[in-house]
């Protein structure tokens, strides 16, 4: 599903990314642990094309996807691409099902379609009962679950986390964690998340360690 080679990145003089080579197959949970200033965040960022490497090719189920043009990678990303970050970034005005159904309605789905979608994810995450809520009235774990269906709203090839649960309390943290393993039991989802989390690294299928910019 996922298939790096050799990606570099250098901010200024400083080398982040010291050649990265990754592979990661469909359906396969992998968590990315390391040090603070391992490059870990770095390289989940180009993964998910928010930034592009100096150099080195990025494949996502097949697309090479530097080769695109800026409105194509975009498209792309919004197609293909599931993101959920340590806090949640809910639009606070809106319900769990409008924020939902936000990527659906970027990618020009019809309304009754995003809506279909969406009820069915959040039934999924056990918030079928919390359509009409807006963010403010749900707990923590609550906002973090909207974000994962918001995430899975266009049945992306790829979900990426940025430590998910690490603005959550131990019991929404362990609820969350098994979420995922569901959903890639469930929807066959592929899930890279970055984590400092050792209970979260030992529940998945694979660990990729980092150090210095590298896979060690």
């Amino acid at each position: 599903m996922i298939r790096a080679q050799q990606l570099t990145k250098a901010f200024d003089r400083l080398q982040v990314l010291k050649g990265i080579d990754l592979e990661i197959r469909k359906s396969e949970v992998v968590t990315i642990a390391g040090a603070s200033g391992a490059g870990k965040t770095t390289l989940l960022q180009i993964l998910g094309t928010l930034g592009r490497p100096d150099s080195g090719r990025l494949y996502i189920d097949r697309t090479p996807v530097f080769e695109l043009d800026d409105r194509a990678l975009s498209d792309f990303r919004n197609r293909r691409i599931g993101f959920v970050f340590q806090f949640h970034h809910l639009l606070p005005e809106f319900t769990a099902l409008e924020n939902v159904c936000m990527p659906a309605l970027i990618a020009r789905k019809s309304r009754e379609q995003a809506t279909a979608r969406a009820k069915e994810l959040l039934a999924l995450l056990g918030l079928d009962s919390r359509l009409h809520h807006r963010p403010a009235a749900l707990s923590g774990g609550e906002q973090q679950r909207v974000a994962v269906a918001r995430a899975l709203m266009n049945e992306p090839a790829v979900l990426l986390a940025d430590e998910p649960s690490g603005n959550l309390d131990s019991a929404n943290k362990r609820e969350l964690h098994r979420l995922f393993f569901t959903l890639r039991d469930r929807l066959k989802q592929t899930i890279v998340i970055v984590t400092h989390d050792p209970e979260l690294a030992e529940m998945s299928d694979r660990t990729v360690i980092m150090s210095d910019g590298m896979i060690i």
